[in-house]
């Protein structure tokens, strides 16, 4: 059976009002069209959600309530004071402004896929939508401001719910019919009903109802999987009614919002397609907290040695199998080596050694190959690092990660094979902001010993490239806080100012401590690329201070390192 002829069997979904059967859908409008006259078209469709709830024989009672409401709603002689007390902003879906209404409605507009804006006065018993003249009579102005304030006064309920106990859904609800039309101004609410502003890169939105709006902020790479859940909430919420307003899902960003959602109406079939700038976005968020880079809401449990021991140890022993697990191998054991400073924060014991060590060697192995090597993980547990070819991920901040911890350990030749990585493969990663680039660019161009004026040239790309209105993919926070800093130590550095090293690195301690706060993450045990700038200025002769937090004293000033196998 082709899709029209589905459409034509009177059990199947209604075209227009797909809420109802099409023998449902006929007979509503049977008992609508007394109501109706050819001077003016109405829409159906909340009377329809509210019909679907209720038993057939009760519908004539409804649908001459729903008139008599409409009659009541329709008078327009209000004053302007009295219009600026009730009016308030209003979302509406695009199907709901019939013909005749776009003509009486040109001031309203088309806010995102299936959304209108308006002005909609709340009375007692209805809500009626403004017209032009409506709008005349109080001032375009005075209206917005008024329409503004009486929406956010709104009262509503909010919750937090868990997606699969990591991504935070935030349900606001209400019983106004106004509740979410406060999408429009998201940030505000986020503020309201969180106490936290929305994150640079937004939030995804759902308004499925208008007494529902659920929103994700998108912080972090729990994103990837609010996306999907979001969009089979907002669906439900859709279908169940009443009030139904979108079934959608948008990102709201930067005060607008946009459509995620495609609709095809051949197939009445569903699917998310985010435009390139939010792809870029999701991508980098994803593989930032894969990495364990970014500062979560809420803190995790403690490190847990031993199991990040099993971990790192189960991934080596399956590159043999899978050389593509190399990448993960490297991130567990980095995550190995920062929880080590959790108990042992000096770098003082063996066993927080081997870790370094064998993130020194996969990270070298997984960007310029190896030939097989042990890798001591602590205790008597050692794998066996398979030779592995010389084949670079496009994985730039995987990459930093290699470079800082080889100069924190002190392995000169590893870091000559590191800095003859192609800068080209690397810029594949299509999840980073261009100053990462640059950076890595710098480091190569210094590591190499070329002309002073070359690296300061590609250090100021950086610092252009990573100004707030250049970074469009990571979060601020995290580049202001964390992935800057060694960038700022560096020039420090390179002009050899003993006294301007020492206070930014007191200050980039000071940001690290700010971003990560109690969080007993194990990023947060170490100041990674600060301490691979303090290692080189320590190398160079400026005095460090040797006792700093998150500086592991014994990697810091040498005493610890050992001679790494391969």
């Amino acid at each position: 059976m082709n899709a029209d002829a589905a459409f034509d069997t009177p059990d199947a979904p209604d075209r227009d009002l797909p809420m109802l059967t099409a023998a449902q859908a006929a007979h509503l409008r049977e008992l609508a069209a007394p109501y109706t006259d050819n001077s003016h078209t109405y829409s159906l469709q909340n009377l329809a959600h509210t019909c679907r709830r209720a038993p057939e024989d009760r519908w004539p009672e409804l649908v001459e309530t729903h008139f008599a409401r409409l009659r009541a709603a329709g008078r327009g002689d209000e004053s302007a004071a009295e219009l600026l007390s009730g009016v308030h902003a209003r979302l509406l879906p695009i199907d709901s402004i019939t013909p005749d209404l776009v003509g009486a409605m040109r001031y309203a507009r088309v806010v995102a896929d299936g959304l209108v804006f308006a002005y909609a006065l709340d009375q007692p018993t209805t809500v009626r939508i403004l017209t032009d003249p409506d709008v005349e009579r109080a001032g375009l102005e005075e209206l917005g401001e008024a329409a503004y304030a009486n929406l956010m006064r709104v009262p509503v309920e909010h919750e937090e719910v868990a997606i699969e106990g990591r991504a935070l859904l935030h349900s606001v609800y209400g019983d106004s019919p106004f509740v979410a039309s406060k999408a429009l101004f998201l940030s505000e609410l986020a503020r309201q009903v969180t106490g936290e502003a929305l994150p640079d890169a937004g939030a995804l939105v759902a308004v499925p109802t208008r007494h529902l709006l659920a929103f994700h902020p998108i912080v972090d790479g729990s994103v990837a999987g609010a996306i999907n859940d979001l969009a089979q909430y907002a669906l439900g919420a859709y279908q169940d009614g009443p009030g139904a307003l979108s079934p959608r899902v948008y990102w709201w960003h930067r005060g607008g919002l946009k459509s995620l959602t495609v609709i095809d109406t051949e197939t009445n079939t569903f699917s998310l397609q985010p435009p390139p700038e939010l792809l870029g976005i999701l991508k980098g968020l994803v593989r930032l907290d894969r990495a364990g880079r970014l500062a979560g809401r809420t803190a995790a449990k403690e490190p847990d040695i031993g199991g990040l021991r099993d971990t790192a140890a189960e991934a080596i022993a399956r590159i043999d199998q899978d050389p593509s697990g190399l990448g993960g191998a490297f991130t567990s054991t980095v995550q190995l080596a920062h929880a080590h400073c959790a108990a042992d924060p000096d770098l003082s014991h063996v066993d927080s050694w081997d870790a370094w060590a064998s993130a020194v060697q996969l990270g070298t192995a997984l960007f310029t190959g190896a030939q097989p090597q042990e890798c001591h993980l602590g205790g008597d547990l050692v794998r066996q690092l398979p030779a592995v070819p010389a084949e670079p991920p496009a994985d730039a901040r995987a990459w930093l990660d290699a470079f800082y911890v080889a100069v924190v350990c002190r392995q000169s030749a590893r870091i000559d094979r590191l800095c003859q990585v192609p800068l080209a493969v690397l810029r594949q990663d299509d999840s980073i902001d261009e100053y990462v680039l640059h950076w890595i660019d710098t480091l190569q161009t210094y590591w190499a010993e070329r002309p002073m004026d070359d690296v300061v040239e590609k250090l100021l790309a950086t610092m252009t490239t990573s100004a707030p209105d250049a970074v469009t993919r990571a979060p601020k926070d995290f580049v202001n806080l964390i992935d800057y800093q060694p960038v700022a130590l560096f020039h420090r550095l390179i002009t050899r100012d003993h006294d301007a090293f020492a206070e930014a690195l007191t200050e980039a301690l000071a940001h690290h401590a700010t971003y990560w706060g109690d969080s007993p993450a194990p990023r947060a045990r170490v100041a990674l690329g600060p301490l691979a700038m303090a290692s080189l200025a320590y190398d160079h002769g400026l005095p460090v201070d040797m006792k700093q937090p998150y500086l592991p004293t014994y990697l810091l000033n040498r005493e610890r390192i050992e001679e790494i196998p391969g």
